[in-house]
């Protein structure tokens, strides 16, 4: 949502200046409410909007779900069947040594049995007897199975596994990059909001003071005061003025900082003269967000990690499989063909049939790396305990800062209403003479620090917020719905 106001005059924006905010503030759905000034407002949420829809981060994380999809589609290959054909031939002498033809067609399996079928061909002098063929050719089809180690377990299956595993995993690594880029987007945003809005304290302040030592100039001219009155007047609004200059360097590194997250269609924005935040104490709440241990394990720093233990289990799996012996068979039915290329029919005893078998004598290679797959098991376990135990402890104690925050705020609350009571009843004994600059200056200095703490204590807590809902997995769902 994009906020835009009429001047003071009433006059409405040009339609060239009007579409290039849109642009900066992501298209307008509503017109603020009250058009009571000329800046316009980029609100929390249309900031939100910007960054998951455009910034490159973002685009970047949802990069991570081709990225499984890839993975799959290549996980699945390893069952893609395929042809294997060669051909060769030998002539010397006018005499045809020998040629062979061999084409073969094979259906892999994610079990470790692979069917084939195939086709030979093969004629010349000098074959050897076991390849050759009549001039018509032998056909076959065939099965081979690994009966012991590659059976249930194998790269193939593996592979899909993993596959599928990766999927979880590019997609809470996704949402890993999103909620970073969301706290620290949001971050800059409140840090924004809170120079802006002591920005407008401060200037009060200058007015404050000006007025106070314009009226302190002339009551020396009128010798109702002394020179030291208008040095400490004098001093007084340089000082407001310093205090200006000082946070008006920081709400410049602010904006900048903020113009980090704002793009629009690969082109980065810049804030345009004008625009302001939402007022810091909209965000101010007395509600709990929900929390329990469910989202301290759903956290996509927790998931990733047992992803990552699932992987590990999973080739931990295939590697106590290349404990067993290697046991092979291959049996392929051999099938002849006549002059008019009809297949006869299948005969018992025309077949191939060959068997293999290893296995390494002492299997250390093998041991060894399931004793380090053992171990990286247990470092990961270990891992996500602590992981989940910190992030549980830091969402609790970002409970316990926000409750110290808003009994802050109460104290700042009352606080500033009163500084304010104060300087009034100063300024009026002021009038009468009944006060000096030092006690005005003085009443004056509370009052705007008492303003300044409260406006500090509000983005505070929206900060320490934003903090707890990351730590406990909650700012993706609240914030970019």
């Amino acid at each position: 949502m994009a906020y835009t106001a009429a001047d003071k005059q009433g006059n409405i924006r040009t339609g060239k200046y009007k579409f290039l905010v849109l642009l900066l503030l992501l298209i307008s759905k509503v017109w603020l409410a009250s058009a009571q000034t000329d800046s316009l407002v980029l609100s929390y949420q249309e900031y939100v909007d910007n960054i998951v829809a455009f910034h490159p981060v973002a685009q970047k994380a949802r990069l991570k779900a081709q990225y499984a999809e890839a993975g799959m589609m290549g996980a699945k290959g390893s069952r893609d069947p395929y042809i294997d054909a060669s051909w060769s031939s030998k002539e010397l002498d006018d005499k045809l040594y020998y040629e062979k033809l061999k084409t073969k067609l094979v259906f892999p399996t994610s079990l470790g049995v692979t069917f084939s079928g195939g086709y030979e061909n093969t004629d010349g002098a000098y074959l050897n007897p076991e390849n050759k063929t009549d001039e018509y050719g032998l056909w076959n089809l065939g099965v081979e199975m690994d009966v012991l180690n590659g059976l249930l377990t194998n790269e193939r299956k593996t592979a899909i596994r993993q596959a599928r595993e990766y999927q979880h995993l590019y997609e809470n690594e996704q949402n890993m990059l999103l909620n970073d880029l969301l706290f620290n987007a949001l971050y800059s945003y409140h840090t924004w909001q809170m120079y802006y809005y002591s920005m407008e304290i401060l200037t009060e302040n200058i007015s404050i003071a000006h007025t106070y030592n314009e009226n302190t100039r002339n009551a020396y001219s009128m010798g109702e005061k002394t020179a030291m009155d208008t040095l400490e007047s004098s001093i007084a609004y340089r000082e407001a003025i310093s205090l200006f200059n000082k946070n008006e360097l920081y709400l410049v590194k602010a904006r900048q900082k903020l113009e980090n997250y704002l793009w629009y269609n690969g082109q980065a924005l810049k804030l345009q003269p004008g625009v302001k935040p939402e007022s810091y104490d909209a965000f101010y709440t007395n509600e709990w967000a929900e929390f329990d241990s469910v989202l301290i394990n759903n956290h996509p720093l927790i998931l990733t990690s047992i992803n990552k233990l699932s992987l590990t289990e999973i080739e931990q799996r295939l590697k106590r499989e290349k404990l067993k012996p290697k046991l092979k068979i291959k049996y392929d039915a051999l099938l002849t063909t006549s002059d008019d290329i009809r297949i006869h029919g299948f005969d018992m005893s025309d077949y191939k049939l060959g068997v293999g078998f290893s296995m390494p004598l002492f299997l250390r290679s093998e041991r060894a790396g399931v004793r380090k797959g053992k171990l990286k098991i247990q470092e990961l376990e270990l891992d996500i305990m602590y992981k989940k135990n910190e992030l549980y402890n830091k969402a609790e104690a970002s409970r316990q800062q926000q409750n110290i925050l808003k009994d802050q705020i109460e104290i700042y609350e009352q606080n500033a209403v009163n500084y304010e009571r104060l300087l009034e009843g100063e300024n009026e004994k002021f009038r009468y003479g009944e006060s000096s600059v030092f006690l005005l200056n003085k009443r004056q200095e509370k009052y705007i620090d008492g303003k300044l703490k409260l406006t500090e204590a509000y983005v505070k807590y929206r900060l320490e917020l934003l903090r707890y809902l990351y730590l406990s997995n909650q700012l993706v769902t609240n914030q970019a719905e």
